[in-house]
């Protein structure tokens, strides 16, 4: 939309209206204040919702202090070592220790100043910020001061965008108390680190923790119902990590169910399918999530959920009311911080009839952060085998590149698909410290059809881990036969 059109079609403020401060919420706040909308976000919690205050910030953060311990436990096998000093100044090796409060207390600062640099941007721009519980009321959003509670103010609204987050999945057989069985938003209450963390459930969530757990210390038992861990993820690279993972002396116990978790004094109980009996100090619940849609009145809205609660959106975030949107966890889509921002933005973009383009999930980057890390984007391997997709497929061991000899990483690959045709890059996955960082190239070369060869002229630090991308590219050359 150009200035002149946009300024015309702005010349009555819309009324937006936001329910949720989680990264869906917040862009599209800040997408309704950047296009002239009277904006209103309402959040109980704080701003960036779980996602910054109980989730993905502080676990991240936690993760990278695990990284840090790593570093220094390996700095040896690099001709580094530690030492301290006796009382008669005699040098004795050292250990790595966790001061596990004051970890914590970094990790839940860290998540407060993110939220308070959130809610200043958004008073910056001009966007009222209301704390409390909003839900759906006859066409507008009553705001209570509890949850369910009937002292409310009401809202108007022209477009409405609910971006509710979800929360931590709790199962009646293992009733997290906060203490000893935890679900993920309960870890950063915790002063010293579990003496053995029993983890029930080995998807995203339960891998980054048993890893990050197991590299600051901890006994880790990671209890997996299916015949690997990350079940989901490419096989190669759930292999990987499952090799890592018993490398560093975490118990994997696979293709077993955990029945029950109960609390017996200062351990947990982990009663598994076949009557074993798991002990531990703690247990983190790690069985998915739910939607936080139940009683905002969606469905009196004629908001159409799914069978698990979570709300019907298309690719451009809108539900099946015309003037209502939705982002993030809540919804339908995939459930990523940066989907949920992308969401909030495509959300108002389209709401106020700016130039708006569908979110494709086919070429969403996604990353596991665990140690190394797993990145995907694209099409996967499995596509190509099971036939949904023609390609090819090329995989390069990070052990034969020279950076990561020199760093001392030794797991990890890179892989390559590519169509059959001009060879264009369609997907990839990249097992590799900092593959979250490296996976950028792919999702570019995805999104802008660039074919392999194409990848292949570009310049690569040497040595440097993106050199194997290049590598790879240049290893699936097409041969122009009409040349």
């Amino acid at each position: 939309m150009n200035p002149m059109s946009a300024a015309k079609f702005m010349e009555r403020k819309h009324r937006i209206v936001v329910i949720g401060g989680g990264p869906g919420g917040y862009e599209a706040a800040l997408a309704g204040a950047q296009l002239g909308a009277e904006v209103t976000i309402v959040e109980a919690s704080g701003m960036g919702g779980s996602a910054v205050l109980t989730d993905v910030v502080p676990s991240k953060a936690l993760i990278a202090s695990a990284e840090a311990a790593t570093a220094i436990s390996d700095a040896e096998e690099l001709g580094v070592q530690f030492y301290v000093r006796d009382d008669h100044n005699n040098p004795r090796s050292s250990e790595v220790t966790v001061n596990l409060t004051k970890l914590n207390q970094r990790i839940l600062r860290l998540a407060q100043n993110q939220s308070d640099d959130m809610r200043r941007n958004l008073k910056d721009h001009g966007v009222r910020i209301i704390e409390g519980y909003g839900r759906l009321d006859h066409g507008g959003v009553a705001v209570a001061t509890s949850p369910g509670g009937t002292d409310f103010d009401r809202l108007e609204y022209d477009y409405l965008v609910v971006a509710v987050g979800a929360s931590p999945r709790e199962l009646d057989s293992a009733k997290p108390d906060g203490e000893r069985i935890l679900t993920w938003k309960q870890l950063y209450n915790l002063s010293t680190l579990p003496e053995h963390l029993i983890v029930v459930g080995s998807g995203v969530t339960g891998a980054e923790f048993a890893s990050a757990y197991r590299a600051l210390g901890s006994e880790v038992t990671l209890i997996s119902s299916r015949d690997r861990v990350l079940p989901g993820e490419d096989t190669d690279a759930a292999d990987v990590i499952e090799e890592v993972f018993k490398r560093g002396g975490m118990n994997v116990l696979s293709r077993t169910r955990a029945e029950s978790v109960v609390r017996d004094g200062d351990e947990v109980v982990a009663t598994l399918s076949d009557g074993t009996e798991v002990r531990g100090s703690h247990c983190l619940m790690a069985v998915g999530s739910i939607p936080n849609t139940e009683g905002l009145g969606l469905e009196d809205a004629g908001v159409e959920l799914t069978e698990s609660g979570h709300i019907r959106v298309n690719r451009v975030a809108r539900t099946s009311v015309p003037n209502i949107y939705a982002a993030g966890d809540c919804t339908s889509f995939f459930p990523l911080a940066s989907v949920a921002s992308a969401q909030g933005r495509t959300a108002v973009f389209h709401a106020l009839g700016d130039q708006v383009r569908p979110i494709g999930l086919r070429n969403v980057a996604s990353n596991i952060f665990t140690y190394p890390e797993i990145a995907t984007v694209g099409w996967q391997q499995k596509d190509i085998e099971e036939g949904t997709r023609e390609g090819s497929v090329y995989k390069i061991d990070l052990a034969s590149n020279p950076r990561a000899k020199m760093q001392g990483f030794r797991d990890g690959f890179v892989k390559l698909i590519a169509d059959n045709n001009l060879g264009t890059i369609i997907g990839g996955v990249i097992v590799a410290p900092r593959a979250s960082e490296l996976v950028l190239a792919l999702s570019i070369a995805i999104e802008q059809r660039l074919t392999v060869d194409e990848f292949a002229s570009s310049w690569a630090v040497y040595p440097s881990l993106s050199g194997s991308i290049v590598d790879a590219s240049r290893a699936m050359h097409v041969v122009d036969r009409n040349a």
